[in-house]
Protein backbone atom coordinates (compact mmCIF):
# COMPACT_ATOMS: atom_id res chain seq x y z
CA UNK A 1 0.00 0.00 0.00
CA UNK A 2 1.16 3.30 -0.80
CA UNK A 3 2.22 5.67 1.83
CA UNK A 4 1.96 9.87 1.73
CA UNK A 5 4.47 12.23 2.87
CA UNK A 6 3.81 14.11 5.86
CA UNK A 7 5.43 17.75 7.11
CA UNK A 8 4.17 18.20 10.83
CA UNK A 9 5.16 20.55 13.52
CA UNK A 10 6.80 19.28 16.23
CA UNK A 11 6.15 21.17 18.69
CA UNK A 12 8.48 22.89 21.16
CA UNK A 13 10.62 20.75 23.04
CA UNK A 14 8.73 18.35 25.30
CA UNK A 15 5.83 20.25 24.69
CA UNK A 16 2.85 17.59 25.17
CA UNK A 17 4.44 15.69 27.94
CA UNK A 18 4.55 18.54 30.68
CA UNK A 19 2.13 21.02 32.59
CA UNK A 20 1.71 24.04 30.11
CA UNK A 21 0.30 27.89 31.37
CA UNK A 22 -2.24 27.75 29.51
CA UNK A 23 -3.11 24.31 29.86
CA UNK A 24 -4.80 23.68 26.58
CA UNK A 25 -1.66 25.57 24.70
CA UNK A 26 -0.73 21.82 22.88
CA UNK A 27 -4.24 20.32 22.99
CA UNK A 28 -5.21 20.81 19.09
CA UNK A 29 -1.74 19.67 17.55
CA UNK A 30 -1.49 17.00 20.08
CA UNK A 31 -4.74 15.80 18.78
CA UNK A 32 -3.24 16.31 15.67
CA UNK A 33 -0.53 13.99 15.89
CA UNK A 34 -2.34 11.51 17.88
CA UNK A 35 -4.45 10.65 15.30
CA UNK A 36 -1.88 10.81 12.55
CA UNK A 37 -2.56 6.86 12.12
CA UNK A 38 -6.12 7.11 11.13
CA UNK A 39 -5.30 9.12 8.52
CA UNK A 40 -2.56 7.02 6.61
CA UNK A 41 -3.75 3.94 4.17
CA UNK A 42 -2.35 1.27 6.27
CA UNK A 43 -0.04 0.63 9.28
CA UNK A 44 3.64 2.02 7.77
CA UNK A 45 6.07 -1.01 7.97
CA UNK A 46 9.17 1.58 8.99
CA UNK A 47 9.31 5.55 9.08
CA UNK A 48 11.90 7.30 7.96
CA UNK A 49 11.75 11.40 9.60
CA UNK A 50 13.69 14.36 8.64
CA UNK A 51 14.22 16.11 11.74
CA UNK A 52 14.95 19.98 11.65
CA UNK A 53 17.60 19.22 14.50
CA UNK A 54 19.88 17.48 12.58
CA UNK A 55 22.26 18.36 9.49
CA UNK A 56 25.21 17.28 8.11
CA UNK A 57 27.67 17.76 5.58
CA UNK A 58 25.96 14.89 3.14
CA UNK A 59 22.16 13.36 3.91
CA UNK A 60 22.99 10.75 6.51
CA UNK A 61 20.88 8.06 7.75
CA UNK A 62 20.82 6.30 11.52
CA UNK A 63 21.48 2.85 11.19
CA UNK A 64 21.28 1.52 14.62
CA UNK A 65 19.18 -1.07 15.12
CA UNK A 66 18.35 -0.02 18.89
CA UNK A 67 18.75 3.99 18.73
CA UNK A 68 18.67 5.99 21.82
CA UNK A 69 16.88 8.54 22.56
CA UNK A 70 18.83 12.33 21.98
CA UNK A 71 17.20 14.92 24.73
CA UNK A 72 18.58 18.09 22.56
CA UNK A 73 16.11 20.44 24.93
CA UNK A 74 17.53 22.53 27.41
CA UNK A 75 15.63 24.04 31.10
CA UNK A 76 12.34 21.37 31.19
CA UNK A 77 11.42 19.61 34.28
CA UNK A 78 13.16 16.54 35.31
CA UNK A 79 10.63 13.74 34.43
CA UNK A 80 10.94 14.61 30.79
CA UNK A 81 14.28 13.81 30.69
CA UNK A 82 12.69 10.48 31.34
CA UNK A 83 10.72 10.03 28.83
CA UNK A 84 11.35 6.46 26.76
CA UNK A 85 10.34 5.37 22.96
CA UNK A 86 12.14 1.98 22.87
CA UNK A 87 11.55 1.46 19.01
CA UNK A 88 13.86 -0.42 16.68
CA UNK A 89 16.21 0.85 14.11
CA UNK A 90 16.18 -0.33 10.68
CA UNK A 91 19.79 -1.09 9.21
CA UNK A 92 18.04 -2.73 5.98
CA UNK A 93 16.35 0.73 5.70
CA UNK A 94 19.14 2.96 6.41
CA UNK A 95 21.10 0.43 2.85
CA UNK A 96 17.80 1.05 1.31
CA UNK A 97 17.99 4.71 1.45
CA UNK A 98 21.48 5.01 0.60
CA UNK A 99 21.15 3.07 -2.40
CA UNK A 100 18.37 5.09 -3.76
CA UNK A 101 20.51 8.28 -2.96
CA UNK A 102 23.66 6.50 -4.68
CA UNK A 103 21.41 5.95 -7.99
CA UNK A 104 19.81 9.80 -8.21
CA UNK A 105 23.55 10.47 -7.80
CA UNK A 106 23.56 11.90 -4.29
CA UNK A 107 26.14 11.49 -2.18
CA UNK A 108 25.25 10.19 1.40
CA UNK A 109 26.36 8.41 4.80
CA UNK A 110 25.06 6.46 7.60
CA UNK A 111 26.15 6.33 11.76
CA UNK A 112 25.03 3.78 13.68
CA UNK A 113 26.71 5.88 16.66
CA UNK A 114 23.73 8.24 16.69
CA UNK A 115 20.32 8.26 17.97
CA UNK A 116 16.91 9.79 17.32
CA UNK A 117 16.32 13.29 18.35
CA UNK A 118 13.49 15.09 20.14
CA UNK A 119 12.09 16.43 16.65
CA UNK A 120 11.62 12.38 16.06
CA UNK A 121 10.35 11.52 19.17
CA UNK A 122 8.77 13.67 20.65
CA UNK A 123 5.90 13.65 17.87
CA UNK A 124 6.33 10.02 17.25
CA UNK A 125 5.51 9.41 21.08
CA UNK A 126 2.09 10.62 20.13
CA UNK A 127 1.73 8.97 16.84
CA UNK A 128 3.11 5.74 17.55
CA UNK A 129 3.06 5.19 21.23
CA UNK A 130 3.84 1.47 21.19
CA UNK A 131 7.47 2.19 19.41
CA UNK A 132 6.51 -0.93 17.37
CA UNK A 133 7.21 0.83 13.97
CA UNK A 134 10.97 0.57 13.38
CA UNK A 135 12.31 4.22 12.73
CA UNK A 136 15.16 5.61 10.98
CA UNK A 137 16.06 9.05 10.73
CA UNK A 138 17.63 11.14 7.90
CA UNK A 139 19.28 14.28 8.44
CA UNK A 140 19.53 17.50 6.71
CA UNK A 141 22.00 18.67 4.48
CA UNK A 142 23.33 21.71 6.07
CA UNK A 143 23.33 23.77 3.04
CA UNK A 144 19.46 23.99 3.58
CA UNK A 145 19.33 23.87 -0.22
CA UNK A 146 15.49 23.73 -1.85
CA UNK A 147 16.76 21.98 -4.67
CA UNK A 148 18.75 19.63 -2.90
CA UNK A 149 16.64 18.26 -0.33
CA UNK A 150 13.78 18.12 -3.63
CA UNK A 151 16.17 16.31 -5.21
CA UNK A 152 16.95 14.10 -1.85
CA UNK A 153 13.15 13.15 -1.39
CA UNK A 154 12.38 12.49 -4.97
CA UNK A 155 14.99 10.21 -5.12
CA UNK A 156 13.19 8.22 -1.98
CA UNK A 157 9.78 8.82 -3.36
CA UNK A 158 10.02 4.06 -4.24
CA UNK A 159 9.75 3.78 -0.69
CA UNK A 160 6.27 5.24 -0.57
CA UNK A 161 5.39 1.55 -2.46
CA UNK A 162 7.57 -0.09 -0.02
CA UNK A 163 5.34 0.55 2.99
CA UNK A 164 7.66 3.39 4.40
CA UNK A 165 6.15 6.91 5.70
CA UNK A 166 7.86 9.73 5.18
CA UNK A 167 7.88 12.79 7.60
CA UNK A 168 9.02 15.75 7.90
CA UNK A 169 9.02 17.40 11.74
CA UNK A 170 9.58 20.81 11.75
CA UNK A 171 7.46 24.15 12.18
CA UNK A 172 5.78 26.35 9.44
CA UNK A 173 6.77 29.33 11.52
CA UNK A 174 10.60 29.64 13.72
CA UNK A 175 11.37 32.77 14.96
CA UNK A 176 12.30 32.17 18.53
CA UNK A 177 11.98 36.25 18.97
CA UNK A 178 8.41 35.85 17.26
CA UNK A 179 6.90 33.38 19.84
CA UNK A 180 4.02 35.26 21.34
CA UNK A 181 3.87 38.73 19.71
CA UNK A 182 1.88 40.17 17.64
CA UNK A 183 4.63 41.06 14.95
CA UNK A 184 5.20 37.29 14.83
CA UNK A 185 1.15 36.42 14.92
CA UNK A 186 1.20 38.57 11.77
CA UNK A 187 4.48 37.42 9.64
CA UNK A 188 3.51 34.03 10.33
CA UNK A 189 -0.10 34.44 9.20
CA UNK A 190 0.91 35.53 6.11
CA UNK A 191 3.65 33.03 5.54
CA UNK A 192 1.23 30.28 6.36
CA UNK A 193 -1.44 31.63 3.91
CA UNK A 194 1.36 31.63 1.37
CA UNK A 195 2.42 28.25 2.24
CA UNK A 196 -1.19 26.69 1.63
CA UNK A 197 -1.51 28.71 -1.18
CA UNK A 198 0.87 26.53 -2.84
CA UNK A 199 0.68 23.80 -1.62
CA UNK A 200 -3.28 23.13 -1.49
CA UNK A 201 -4.17 21.05 -4.88
CA UNK A 202 -1.57 22.94 -6.76
CA UNK A 203 0.58 20.59 -9.45
CA UNK A 204 4.20 19.43 -8.37
CA UNK A 205 5.94 21.55 -10.78
CA UNK A 206 4.24 24.75 -9.68
CA UNK A 207 4.67 23.75 -5.82
CA UNK A 208 8.02 22.94 -6.21
CA UNK A 209 9.01 26.45 -8.33
CA UNK A 210 7.58 28.21 -5.41
CA UNK A 211 9.21 25.69 -2.39
CA UNK A 212 12.61 26.65 -3.93
CA UNK A 213 11.98 30.47 -4.31
CA UNK A 214 10.55 30.77 -0.39
CA UNK A 215 11.97 33.26 0.30
CA UNK A 216 10.24 35.71 -1.47
CA UNK A 217 7.00 34.62 0.03
CA UNK A 218 5.09 37.13 2.21
CA UNK A 219 7.31 37.53 5.67
CA UNK A 220 9.57 34.52 4.50
CA UNK A 221 12.40 35.76 6.54
CA UNK A 222 10.81 37.01 9.65
CA UNK A 223 9.36 33.32 10.07
CA UNK A 224 12.24 31.68 9.08
CA UNK A 225 15.47 33.80 9.76
CA UNK A 226 17.48 30.41 9.28
CA UNK A 227 15.67 27.30 7.33
CA UNK A 228 16.29 24.75 9.13
CA UNK A 229 12.47 23.83 10.70
CA UNK A 230 11.45 24.43 6.94
CA UNK A 231 13.87 22.66 5.17
CA UNK A 232 11.71 18.94 6.13
CA UNK A 233 9.03 20.03 3.95
CA UNK A 234 11.12 20.36 0.83
CA UNK A 235 12.84 16.43 1.47
CA UNK A 236 8.26 15.42 1.42
CA UNK A 237 7.24 17.37 -1.19
CA UNK A 238 10.04 15.76 -3.48
CA UNK A 239 8.83 12.64 -2.33
CA UNK A 240 5.35 13.26 -3.36
CA UNK A 241 6.56 13.30 -6.85
CA UNK A 242 3.22 14.41 -9.16
CA UNK A 243 1.07 14.07 -6.05
CA UNK A 244 -0.90 16.58 -4.62
CA UNK A 245 -0.54 18.40 -1.40
CA UNK A 246 -3.23 19.75 1.11
CA UNK A 247 -3.22 21.18 4.43
CA UNK A 248 -4.31 18.43 7.23
CA UNK A 249 -3.84 21.05 10.17
CA UNK A 250 -3.98 24.75 10.99
CA UNK A 251 -3.88 26.26 14.31
CA UNK A 252 -2.45 29.22 16.62
CA UNK A 253 -0.20 27.73 19.23
CA UNK A 254 2.30 30.21 21.02
CA UNK A 255 1.12 32.90 19.80
CA UNK A 256 1.73 32.28 16.16
CA UNK A 257 0.09 30.24 13.50
CA UNK A 258 1.57 26.70 12.12
CA UNK A 259 0.09 24.27 9.39
CA UNK A 260 0.77 20.88 8.86
CA UNK A 261 0.61 19.47 5.25
CA UNK A 262 0.03 15.15 3.45
CA UNK A 263 1.11 14.95 0.26
CA UNK A 264 -0.40 11.97 -1.84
Amino acid sequence: MKMPTLFIPHGAGPCFFMKWNPVHEWEGLSHFLSNIPLDLPDKPKALLVVSAHWEERLATVTSSTDPNLIFDYHGFPPETYQLKWPVKGSPDLADRVRHLLLDAGIESASTSSRGLDHGVFIPMLLSFPLADVPTVQLSLVNNLDPKDHLLIGKALAPLRDEGVLIIGSGFSYHNMRGFNTQSGLIASQRFDEWLGYIIDGKSSELRNQNLIKWKEAPDAWNCHPRSEHLAPIFVVAGAALDDYGKRTYNDQVLGIKTSAFKFG
